[in-house]
């Protein structure tokens, strides 16, 4: 929801008319964020500040959307940035939306808006793991031992990072499952391999699939979707050590493999941030 005056506020809330709401700030009778107010017309925020009147909270009843998006390439995923296009000039919507994680500009696919803030925050708190799927297109063929070495975890701004699943769909294109999100950190990972990333689309995010959502438009989300994104989380306590097993009884080079079915897998370590990639 954008920035409105108080007045407006109090009057949306439903504490008062606009013209009585001037005369309880005046009375320095209205409080925001535990500072009393007596000048008329500054902004709140409704899903942020914390309005009183008299003692009592005030709050407007917000509709929660959820909302899924197909970034395409050029859009930054944050929520202003000077003289760039970003991903909410894509969704139509009066409500004032925050997206969940983040895509560099020249990635594309599936992005989780919502004004949930508790779930916004859920979902990108580091004790929670999520699993992030991407399909990643190469400049160069990618070998088996490159695949390998992504997969068992490898030296990156130094760390190592966590186990991964990585599938492969050709010569020079593959999948691969995360649970953490360095700040770009597949196409950091092919280039320590000597290689580049051509295309990085995000196609599955926390149990939300892209599925075949055009690029640069938007869906709301399914209530089993919803409830998806809601029910605990299951941790893990201590970080995997070993291989992680491919679903699907799929093999390195992709034999067998069932590109449309995400994969099934036991939770690792805890992840740690949740950056672009």
């Amino acid at each position: 929801m954008p920035l409105m005056r108080l007045q407006k506020f109090l009057s949306k809330a439903g504490v008062c008319s606009r013209r009585t709401g001037e005369a309880l700030i005046r009375a320095g009778r209205v409080a925001v964020n535990g500072k009393t107010v007596t000048v008329m017309g500054i902004p709140v925020d409704p899903s942020k500040d914390r309005v009183k009147v008299d003692g009592k909270p005030v709050d407007i009843v917000v509709s929660r959307v959820y909302i899924a998006l197909n970034k395409p390439k050029g859009v930054v995923s944050s929520c202003s940035q000077r003289g760039e296009r970003i991903v909410l000039d894509l969704v139509e919507l009066e409500t004032r939306l925050f997206p969940v994680g983040r895509l560099d500009k020249d990635s594309t696919g599936l992005l989780i808006l919502t004004n949930d803030g508790s779930l916004h925050h859920r979902l990108l708190h580091p004790s929670f793991d999520h699993e992030k799927e991407y399909e990643v297109t190469t400049a160069l063929d990618v070998d088996n031992e490159a695949l390998s070495r992504m997969e068992s975890g490898m030296p990156l701004m130094g760390e190592i990072t966590r186990p991964a699943r990585v599938k492969r769909i050709s010569s020079s294109c593959f999948r691969i499952v995360i649970k953490e999100g360095k700040n770009r950190q597949i196409r950091r990972m092919v280039e320590k391999l000597g290689n580049r990333v051509k295309n990085l689309k995000r196609i599955r995010f926390a149990g939300i699939g892209l599925g075949r959502l055009p690029e640069g438009k938007w869906r709301h989300l399914t209530p089993r979707e919803i409830r998806r994104l809601k029910e605990p989380i299951r941790l893990s306590k201590v970080r995997a050590h070993s291989k992680p097993a491919f679903g699907h009884g799929s093999s390195l080079d992709g034999s067998r493999r069932d590109q449309r079915k995400p994969w099934r897998g036991k939770p690792t370590a805890l992840n740690r941030n949740t950056q672009s990639n």
